[in-house]
C-alpha cells in the first residue's frame, strides 16, 4: 500500500488559514492530531527510504506552534507542516526538508542553509581555487530538471579577503547553498508523491558528495576528520 499525504491535511490547513487563533484550534485539536499521525507516516516512510542509500541519523517534524516573540506577525499556529532530514555529520554534510501547505504553496529544500563561518570560509576557499567540478554538477542535465539553479543569499560584491572581479564570484559571494523544486497540491497529494520526492533527493547526492569531500578535507585535499 502506497503512502500518501492526505487531502484532510491540507483542507485542515486551508480553514485555520482563516481561523489561526487559540479557541478555534483548541476546539479542532483532535482533528488535527488525526491528521498529524497520517502525515508522520509520509516522513517516517522517506526516513527509512533515505536510509536505504544514506546516512540519515535524525528526522526532525517542527511543531505546529509559532514563536511570536520577535515576529510582528502574532498568529499563534504555522500553517504548514514542516521536517527535516539530518545526515550523519561530521563526515556526511547537507540537508533535506520537507514543506507541506496548501495552496501550491509546498516544496522541498536541500543543501546549506546558513552555514557557520568556519564551513561557509572553506567552501569560499574551494571555489575561489577551482568550481570547476561544482559547475559539472549543476549543468547535468537530470540535476537541472530535478533542481533547477542555485538559490541562496549573497554579499553584493564581494566577501571580506575576496576579489569582485574572480571568474567564480557568483559562488563566492554567496552566503548559503541551496536547492528547492516546488510542488502544486495535485501533486503533493498524487499517490506516487513520496516517489518524487525520494527520486529528487537521490539526484542532490552528487551535490552532497562533493560538498562533504570539501568540509572534511582541506585545501591540499588532506582529511580533518
Amino acid at each position: 500500500m502506497s503512502i500518501a499525504v492526505p487531502k484532510s491535511a491540507l483542507d485542515f490547513f486551508k480553514k485555520l488559514q482563516k481561523n489561526n487563533n487559540r479557541e478555534w484550534f483548541t476546539e479542532h485539536k483532535p482533528e488535527f492530531k488525526a491528521i498529524e499521525a497520517e502525515v508522520k507516516t509520509v516522513y517516517n516512510e522517506l526516513y527509512n527510504r533515505l536510509n536505504a542509500h544514506d546516512e540519515v541519523d535524525k528526522l526532525k517534524i517542527f511543531r505546529i506552534y509559532r514563536d511570536v516573540r520577535f515576529s510582528k506577525d502574532k498568529t499563534p499556529f504555522k500553517t504548514h507542516y514542516g521536517g527535516s532530514f539530518h545526515r550523519k555529520k561530521p563526515e556526511l554534510r547537507g540537508g533535506y526538508y520537507l514543506h507541506i501547505q496548501p495552496n501550491n504553496e509546498s516544496f522541498i529544500a536541500t543543501g546549506f542553509w546558513q552555514p557557520n563561518k568556519d564551513d561557509l570560509f572553506r567552501i569560499r576557499k574551494e571555489f575561489e581555487m577551482d568550481a570547476s567540478e561544482m559547475r559539472d554538477i549543476m549543468s547535468d542535465a537530470n540535476f537541472k530538471a530535478t533542481w533547477g539553479a542555485l538559490e541562496g543569499e549573497e554579499v553584493k560584491t564581494a566577501p571580506k579577503g575576496f576579489s569582485k572581479e574572480h571568474e567564480n564570484i557568483d559562488l563566492i559571494k554567496k552566503k548559503m547553498y541551496i536547492f528547492t523544486r516546488k510542488f502544486s497540491d495535485k501533486e503533493v497529494l498524487a499517490p506516487d508523491f513520496v516517489d518524487t520526492v525520494e527520486e529528487s533527493f537521490k539526484a542532490i547526492r552528487p551535490f552532497f558528495d562533493y560538498m562533504s569531500d570539501v568540509l572534511t578535507t582541506n585545501l591540499n585535499g588532506e582529511s580533518m576528520l
